[in-house]
C-alpha cells in the first residue's frame, strides 16, 4: 500500500545566480531573458536567473526535482547533473543537521541525489517547527550544500532547496464495521493518508501481552483496556470520552442492558482506574495512549457476554490542557466537549465464565432430607401392616 500526502508550496531557492540572457547598462527586464517560462529577472534587476527547477546557461534543462510525502517519511530528489552543473558534490549535500546527508540512487538508469528523512527523525534532522491549523500539519525542510569558502570568509551555500509537505490533520474518524473480535481498529483515509486508533484488551497490568482471542473472565476479574493512536502516534493526544458495555454488538442498540464505565472522560463506574492517573503525563488526554481497567461484571439477565464501546477524540498537542478532562467541574468539561466530534471503537465479545456450580438452598438442605425420612417411614408402616394382615389370614386358614 502506498501512502502519499498533499504537497504544497515546494519552494526551491537557488542562491547562485545564472546568466540566461543579456542585460543593458547593468539593468535587466524580462525581454532580456531567452525564455520567460524558465528564466526570470532577479530582485535587484541586475541579472537574469533560472526559475525553480531549471538550470543551464540558458535555463533550458530541468532538474526534475521531486518531493515525496509518504506516510512515514519525507524525501526530495533531483538529477545528479543539476548539482554537477553547480559544482556541488554529493558529500556536501545535507539537511540542516549535517548528520542527515543525501544519498545517490539510480532510478530506471537515471542518477539522482536524494535526501530522505523519517518523521520520527524530522526534528533531529533540523526540520522547522511543525505548522498546524485545524485541518493540516506542515513539515518544512531544506536540502543544502556546504557553505562556500572564499579566502577567509564564508558565503551562503551554493544550492539550497526549501521544500514542504502538508498532511491532513485528521480530527474526525469513523468505523464502518464497528465490531471486530479480539481488537478494534479505526482506519481512515483522507487525501490518501491513513490514521489509526486501536483498542485492545491485555492479560495483566503490565500491558505487555494483548489477547489474541475472545477473552473470558470471571466475576470480579480485572479487565485491562488500552486505546492507542498507532499512526501517526507522535502528533496527536488521545482522549477517551465515553465507554459503555452492552449485551448487543451494536453500540446504540435499544435491545438489552447498558452499563456506563466512563462519561465525559471521567470515571462513572467506581471500579474504573486509569493507569498512572496520579501522573498528569499519562492520564486521559495527556498523550497518544490511554490505559484503564475495570472489574468484570454480569448483566442481571442473559446474554451474559458483553461488548465494550468507547467514544474517542484526537487533540492537538497545544490543546493538552483542554484535552485532559476536568472531572471536578462538570459544566466546564461539557462546554469543552461540545465542539469536539467523536469517533467510535467497539470490542467484543468479552465472555463471562458462567459454568454451573452446585447450588445450596433451603429445598436441598432441609426439605428434601426431611421428606426422605417421612417417605421411608411411610413405606415401613405399609410393610408392617401388610405383614400383620398376612399373618391373620394364615391363622384363619389353619383353624
Amino acid at each position: 500500500m502506498i501512502y502519499t500526502a498533499v504537497k504544497l508550496n515546494v519552494v526551491l531557492v537557488l542562491l547562485m545566480g545564472l546568466d540566461c540572457g543579456h542585460c543593458d547598462n547593468g539593468l535587466c527586464s524580462l525581454q532580456h531573458c531567452t525564455n520567460n517560462d524558465t528564466c526570470t529577472v532577479s530582485k535587484d534587476q541586475r541579472s537574469c536567473k533560472c526559475v525553480q527547477g531549471y538550470y543551464g546557461d540558458r535555463c533550458d534543462q530541468s532538474a526534475h526535482i521531486q518531493v515525496n510525502c509518504e506516510r512515514d517519511s519525507i524525501s526530495i530528489r533531483a538529477l545528479e547533473s543539476y548539482f554537477t552543473y553547480h559544482k556541488v558534490p554529493l558529500d556536501s549535500l545535507h539537511l540542516p543537521n549535517k548528520l542527515c546527508r543525501a544519498q545517490k540512487e539510480v532510478i530506471n538508469g537515471v542518477t539522482y541525489y536524494t535526501a530522505k528523512v523519517f518523521k520520527d527523525d524530522y526534528l533531529l534532522c533540523g526540520g522547522k517547527p511543525l505548522e498546524k491549523n485545524i485541518t493540516h500539519i506542515a513539515y518544512s525542510l531544506s536540502l543544502m550544500s556546504n557553505p562556500r569558502i572564499t579566502g577567509n570568509i564564508i558565503r551562503e551555500p551554493a544550492v539550497k532547496l526549501d521544500y514542504k509537505c502538508v498532511f491532513p490533520y485528521i480530527r474526525t474518524v469513523s468505523l464502518k464495521y464497528p465490531v471486530i473480535p479480539f481488537f478494534s481498529e479505526i482506519v481512515v483515509r483522507v487525501d490518501e493518508v491513513d490514521a489509526k486508533i486501536q483498542m485492545m484488551l491485555y492479560t495483566d497490568h503490565s500491558y505487555s501481552k494483548a489477547y489474541a482471542y475472545a477473552p473470558t473472565f470471571e466475576l470480579g476479574d480485572k479487565v485491562y483496556v488500552a486505546v492507542t493512536v498507532t499512526e501517526p502516534a507522535e502528533f496527536f493526544l488521545l482522549r477517551v470520552n465515553e465507554c459503555w458495555a452492552t449485551q448487543s454488538p451494536q453500540p446504540n442498540s435499544t435491545d438489552g442492558s447498558v452499563h456506563t464505565l466512563l462519561l465525559n472522560g471521567c470515571v462513572e463506574d467506581d471500579t474504573v482506574t486509569f493507569l498512572n492517573e496520579s501522573n498528569s503525563n499519562f492520564g486521559n488526554g495527556a498523550n497518544s495512549t490511554v490505559r484503564y481497567s475495570f472489574q468484570m461484571f454480569q448483566f442481571a439477565t442473559e446474554p451474559y457476554d458483553i461488548y465494550l464501546h468507547c467514544a474517542v477524540q484526537l487533540c492537538e498537542p497545544e490543546d493538552r490542557r483542554t484535552c485532559i478532562p476536568n472531572c471536578n467541574s462538570i459544566s466546564k468539561r461539557e462546554a469543552v466537549m461540545a465542539d469536539w466530534p467523536h469517533s467510535l471503537l467497539s470490542y467484543g465479545p468479552i465472555k463471562l465464565d458462567v459454568s454451573e456450580k452446585p447450588q445450596s438452598n433451603i429445598l436441598t438442605t432441609v426439605v428434601l432430607p426431611v421428606a426422605g425420612v417421612w417417605i421411608t417411614g411411610f413405606f415401613l408402616v405399609i410393610v408392617i401392616l401388610v405383614a400383620k394382615a398376612g399373618n391373620r389370614r394364615a391363622a384363619q386358614a389353619f383353624n
